[in-house]
């Protein structure tokens, strides 16, 4: 009995062993085999992957001129073991840095929640972006400073001090990129802003790898396998803008000393021609160390030149509006082309008044479009929302609001340029809690005939009203990159958006815009007779403020190719600054040149400054050419 008992804890006690071996073995197994975690450590203790950085894409204009190209820099690199004997003093004063920056940051690199791929026996970023003229001064004294050597890399440089919200700029990667997209790692550079963010994918590239054996201290011994397993970095895509470089070089002297912007459109294709916004600044301010120092400048700048309020910039679009409304009274059936109204001085309902301008009474549609009568939009829009076809004023305002929409106001359009703000159409909410439940009648609305109340457009929005205008009935999203160097191009910007307008009740605007030129409001865009130009000029109220000048018109009158708006801000009248430049830009655009007879006009544009110092020796933002 008790052998029998012996015999059976031998069994069981052989048994745990077997098992507990075939545990282990099992583990071990997965953990070499099947688990990478434990291969990428050793692999990390074994190997050195220093990383090729590939150079960025270029970027050229819509004529193949280089806007953006690349050119030498530096990083500093660290590898703290090797520091010894290091005067601080000296080299921060090398280098151009405080003792306190530089005790900072190396308590950054020793910080593995941040530099999680920190060693002390490997070169790590100190400082990037490095120019050539500080690179040179460092060379000189590298010897005195052991555990410092250099790293090759490239920065952005520009051809022109043009376009800087447009083409935007590179920087060093947040730490929250770095968590997003395992792509960066520490002193990366990635594009921050413009076209250099919205195409960072393509302009990028693709980084390559060095192998470099170490050694148990991590110091590095030598290429690995003789460079067998090293990857060539793939340099970006180059990118082709649609941008026109020399249109976009005489809308920013235009604009020089002022705050407002351009946009202009090839009509038939969505591209962005010229994208002006002022203040602005030289895009190689945001290049190199110094970038930023002077970018806390420029965001301090009482001016606010970093704005591109070209597409973020908030504004009644004012009387260009008016264009906008004349589409959809006609569509409603509450206005044909031989509407007439009578206008004296304005739109007069007991107390409540909206001015006009003195101009002939009584006027058709055309006439009102011409001489932008406000009486002529009131009594229309108003004719609109008390119409007995609709059930009451918010379902007749809803249906006139779903038709804005379509022509692109109250919502991005969908540029290629980050930050783009959607503007402001108001709804029923909004004037149920500004007036009350059914309480609000057309008359508290009215100003919405003429681009102003809660109305709130981007100048990138009227400019897009333009194209639909021009094209007769359709427009395509509007877009700043032309061609990829892969041939890839988003389809969204060879869609046809077709708001639900028949399409002759255009050629009514179309003619009102003419006759503007004509004899209207916008004579003074007018230039020579060979080219017919159809415009509308819009003063945009600004309470307490000067108003803001705007236009909007495009050329030829058949066939256009481009259409552009402008706006001055606290300037005053649409005539007054805003249609001027714009029609230096159309005809440059057209002919290449200004003519004789309206260069004395190209002067005072671009000698009148309403912005008080502008260009003075305090100031950053972009000085007088």
């Amino acid at each position: 009995m008790i052998n029998d008992k012996l015999q059976n804890r031998k069994f069981v006690i052989g048994g745990l062993i077997v098992l507990v071996v075939f545990i282990y073995a099992i583990r071990l197994l997965s953990l070499q085999v099947f688990t990478s975690s434990y291969k990428v450590l050793a692999d990390d203790n074994a190997f050195y992957k220093r990383i090729l950085f590939p150079s960025r894409g270029l970027i050229y204009d819509r004529y193949g001129k280089l806007l953006v190209y690349n050119r030498p820099a530096y990083d500093i690199m660290v590898t703290m073991k090797e520091i010894s004997n290091l005067d601080t003093t000296d080299f921060c004063n090398t280098v151009g840095i405080t003792k306190e920056w530089f005790v900072q940051r190396m308590n950054d690199i020793k910080d593995r929640h941040i530099n999680q791929g920190y060693s002390p026996y490997t070169p790590q970023v100190f400082i990037t972006q490095v120019l050539p003229d500080d690179y040179a001064r460092l060379m000189e004294k590298l010897f005195h400073f052991p555990g410092f050597t250099v790293q090759r890399r490239s920065v952005r440089d520009y051809a022109y001090d043009v376009a800087a919200h447009t083409l935007g700029s590179i920087g060093e990667v947040s730490r929250t990129t770095i968590e997003n997209d395992p792509y960066y790692k520490p002193g990366d550079y990635v594009g921050i802003s413009g076209v250099e963010k919205s195409y960072e994918s393509v302009l990028r590239g693709e980084k390559g790898v060095q192998i470099l054996l170490r050694d148990s201290r991590g110091r590095i011994k030598g290429s690995y396998d003789d460079g067998k397993y090293d990857q060539q970095p793939v340099t970006g895509k180059d990118i082709t803008l649609s941008l026109d470089v020399e249109l976009q070089m005489l809308g920013e002297k235009l604009m020089q000393g002022k705050r407002g912007s351009i946009v202009a459109i090839e009509p038939s294709t969505g591209q962005i021609l010229a994208m002006v916004s002022a203040p602005s600044y030289d895009p190689k301010l945001m290049v190199g160390r110094q970038r930023s120092q002077l970018f806390q400048q420029l965001n301090t700048d009482p001016e606010r030149p970093l704005l591109d309020r070209s597409i973020m910039g908030r504004y009644p679009p004012g009387s260009t509006f008016k264009a906008a409304n004349a589409l959809i009274l006609q569509q409603e059936g509450i206005t044909t082309k031989d509407t007439r109204v009578a206008c004296h001085g304005g739109y007069f309902v007991g107390h409540f008044k909206v001015g006009c301008h003195i101009h002939p009474s009584p006027l058709d549609l055309e006439g009102a479009i011409a001489y932008s009568c406000n009486t002529y939009f009131c009594t229309e829009f108003r004719a609109m929302l008390d119409s007995k076809k609709f059930k009451n004023i918010e379902q007749s305002f809803n249906a006139w609001r779903k038709d804005i929409l379509t022509f692109g106001f109250g919502q991005k359009l969908g540029i290629d340029l980050p930050n783009e703000n959607s503007g402001f159409i108001p709804t029923t909410k909004t004037y149920n809690r500004e007036h009350g439940r059914r309480r609000w009648t057309s008359l508290n609305i009215v100003s919405d005939a003429i681009g102003q109340g809660e109305i709130i457009a981007t100048p990138l929005q009227i400019a897009n009203l333009c194209a639909l205008v021009a094209n007769r009935g359709y427009w395509i999203t509007p877009h700043i990159v032309r061609s990829i160097e892969d041939g890839n191009i988003d389809p969204r910007y060879l869609v046809k958006h077709v708001p639900p307008i028949d399409k002759w009740y255009y050629n009514n605007v179309v003619e009102g815009m003419r006759q503007s030129v004509i004899y209207g409001t916008s004579r003074i865009a007018s230039f020579g007779d060979s080219i017919v130009v159809c415009g509308k000029t819009g003063t945009s109220q600004n309470p307490p403020h000067k108003d803001h000048s705007i236009f909007m018109g495009f050329a030829p009158m058949n066939h256009p190719k481009i259409a552009i708006m402008c706006i001055v801000e606290n300037s005053g009248f649409g005539a007054t600054y805003a249609a001027p430049i714009a029609s230096l830009m159309m005809e440059f655009y057209l002919t290449r040149k200004i003519s004789p007879a309206r260069q004395g006009l190209e002067t005072t544009m671009e000698n009148t400054f309403l912005i008080p110092n502008y260009g003075s020796k305090n100031s950053i933002v972009a000085p007088a050419r």
